[in-house]
């Protein structure tokens, strides 16, 4: 049995599979308590823990723990007259135009900052020895009285060479047993001093918290009887035995996310869709990504409440626009929504949990796209006159009806939405009109049709049980980790040879890694280098053909890279401009082989009911299906309205659905 339990910013969700069955259960999130939420999904499940063989786990504590600032009490050492690198940052300012601009801020004080006796050149030669003698006299005795959970070491140049970073760790270590330390070579071996140092301070400064929260969970877990794998989520797409992350917390941030895009691309894979825009709302935000040949976009770096991270991510694009998400008037008298969201305590007023603003999923209520009695398949039931109340004021503010109030705060998250996928499709040089939609998480299919159209893409895929897609990406994902390491070199033949060599030693490294995990053999590879010309300050990935690494030259590097750069920046395909290699990364999957199959129940076909929906500036009467009583080849032509126990699909006029044998929902363009 495998089982994936997701936590979200409303409900957590769970999705458990064995052999041919299925099991799928929703329950509120607990935000103050992550965990308690993921085992009262267990718990509602009804699954025999000691059956599970292998838990993989997503939440958001890493991610609240930075934006509440709320990790851990943290000490941040730096080269001897680097004090001050995480408070000078760079010299760019977010808003020009704002008088009161600050930098973002980062969760550490400056008087817990300090400063290490060493200095090392930019080729990792030592310029100036490490102060041992120094550092037990001075700097031990002050981290000691500092009450400090963890420590960030991030020291000039640690990149080249970690020699002076693993002699402090240690000497850290043995004076403040039970310190967690984090060193920049560790976590971000890269150049750039400024987003390495803050990628080693969140990791640290987040690093305890999490390694608490898997305790505790870990602990519930085994007085339940579980002694099957748990594992964790990353950023990038894989997971990780709960072992391995306390080492690496930092690249748990955004778990959820990456999990949804994961299950969303193995789902539509099995009806034969590889070109994807994953399109993922959930209770509290909306994240989208491009996938493109089944493979969903990495980043090398991301960065959260303003501060840079240093560590692969799925390229993924978030905007507050979910089920919970608010509708308000700003001081300029304008309607907008979100990004505040009423989340899971609480919720929407719709809810009947104290809750008077209108959100989102109030707005569907309104406009009929959500029947009370059926919410989470009749687990939960709302309160139609609440939601109506919610808009009262905004309808009489801009002389609405409740219904036109309603639609058009759903107009206002629809186009928040289709920002974000222009971010990663057109921004990015990809047109979306060559890409199949693919909407999930409790609100997606309900605004699939509307997006699409906005966006002129003319294929949806909708999952079954779409609502808990994220949580069916825990158990459908692989094992993943990824190296880097800086290695400035002039782009020429024997570069070339080093870089081969170089990757040699990370595929090594990274074996050694997985086998202290304890994940057998039958590693798959990536290789990339982030190249550039010489002069420029900012690289472009290039992938590495795995054919090509026993012979490379300069010759074909070249030509990789004015491709790859002629791509992006629509030059550079042709020049004798020198081309330097900057960074090599290498990334290791361990397949889990096929994917579990993911079914939606199966129910006897029922008659539709009819529905009425506000649609434009009238009602519209039309049939509502059962999602689980449809059979394949069955067509439907909207407007309907498709309910399922996690989700509902909104089929609107144009459109026609029909469920094909991978159980996927597909939506297309008619008109």
């Amino acid at each position: 049995m495998r089982v994936g339990v997701e936590v979200g910013g409303t409900f957590t969700d769970l999705v458990a599979v064995e052999g041919g069955r299925i099991v799928v259960t929703k329950v509120p999130s607990t935000p103050k308590s992550p965990d308690i939420g993921a085992f009262n999904a267990l718990t509602e499940s009804g699954i025999d823990l000691s059956k599970i063989e292998d838990l993989g786990h997503g939440s958001t504590v890493a991610t609240n723990a930075v934006l509440e600032r709320k990790g851990a009490t943290v000490a941040f050492i730096a080269t001897a007259g680097f004090r001050d690198l995480l408070f000078m940052q760079r010299h760019d300012r977010r808003n020009i135009y704002d008088l009161f601009y600050a930098k973002p801020s980062p969760p550490v004080r400056r008087k817990d900052c300090f400063e290490a006796p060493e200095r090392l050149k930019a080729d990792g030669s030592v310029e100036t020895p490490l102060d041992e003698a120094k550092v037990r006299t001075e700097l031990l005795p002050t981290l000691k009285v500092g009450g400090y959970r963890a420590v960030a070491i991030c020291l000039l140049n640690a990149y080249a060479n970690p020699a002076h970073e693993q002699k402090l760790a240690a000497m850290i270590g043995e004076a403040l047993p039970g310190v967690l330390v984090t060193c920049s070579h560790q976590v971000a071996r890269e150049f750039r001093e400024f987003e390495r140092a803050s990628t080693t301070l969140l990791s640290a400064y987040v690093q305890p918290v999490i390694d608490g929260y898997l305790h505790r969970f870990e602990s519930k877990l085994a007085d339940a009887g579980f002694t099957g794998r748990f594992t964790v989520m990353q950023s990038n797409g894989g997971r990780l035995p709960a072992s391995a992350m306390r080492q690496s917390a930092i690249t748990a941030l955004y778990s959820g996310p990456a999990a949804g895009v994961v299950g969303a691309t193995r789902q539509a894979a099995r009806s034969g869709f590889k070109d994807l825009i994953t399109f993922d709302m959930g209770g509290t935000s909306t994240d989208v990504c491009l996938v493109q040949d089944g493979r969903p976009s990495l980043a090398s770096e991301s960065e959260i409440d303003g501060l840079p991270i240093r560590t692969p991510v799925l390229d993924i694009v978030s905007v507050g626009a979910g089920g919970g998400s608010i509708a308000w008037v700003d001081d300029g008298g304008m309607p907008r929504v979100g990004p505040q969201s009423a989340g899971a305590d609480p919720g929407p007023a719709c809810y009947g949990k104290g809750g008077t603003e209108p959100a989102t999923t109030d707005a569907h209520v309104v406009i009929g796209t959500i029947r009370p009695a059926a919410f989470l398949g009749g687990r939960m039931t709302l309160d139609a006159d609440a939601a109506r109340r919610s808009f009262a004021a905004i309808a009489e503010r801009f002389k609405l009806s409740p219904e036109q109030a309603a639609s058009s705060a759903l107009q206002l998250a629809d186009a928040n939405i289709v920002r974000a996928i222009q971010l990663v499709s057109t921004e990015r040089g990809r047109d979306p009109r060559d890409y199949a939609l693919v909407p999930f998480g409790g609100a997606g299919p309900l605004h699939a049709a509307r997006i699409a159209e906005e966006l002129g893409i003319s294929t949806i895929v909708v999952p079954p049980n779409a609502g808990v897609i994220s949580a069916y990406g825990l158990v459908a994902s692989d094992y993943t980790k990824f190296d880097a390491v800086t290695r400035k070199m002039k782009l020429d033949d024997a570069a070339a040879k080093e870089a081969g060599k170089t990757f040699g030693e990370m595929r090594a490294r990274l074996a050694a890694q997985f086998a202290d995990m304890k994940l057998p053999g039958g590693l798959v590879y990536t290789h990339t280098l982030d190249m550039r010309f010489v002069g420029q300050a900012f690289e472009v990935g290039v992938e590495i053909h795995a054919g090509k690494l026993g012979a490379l030259d300069a010759a074909y590097l070249s030509e990789l890279f004015a491709d790859a750069h002629h791509r992006t920046f629509m030059h550079g395909a042709k020049t004798d401009r020198p081309i330097e290699i900057v960074t090599l990364r290498v990334g290791a999957t361990l397949p889990i082989g096929a994917a579990p199959k993911l079914d939606r129940e199966k129910l006897a076909a029922r008659a539709p009911d009819q529905a009425k929906i506000f649609h434009g500036e009238a009602w519209l009467d039309c049939p509502r299906h059962t999602a689980e009583a449809l059979t394949p080849g069955q067509k439907i032509v909207g407007p309907a309205v498709i309910e399922g126990h996690t989700a509902t699909t909104w089929v609107a006029p144009g459109w026609t659905a029909e469920l094909d044998p991978s159980d996927n929902l597909i939506l297309r363009r008619s008109a």
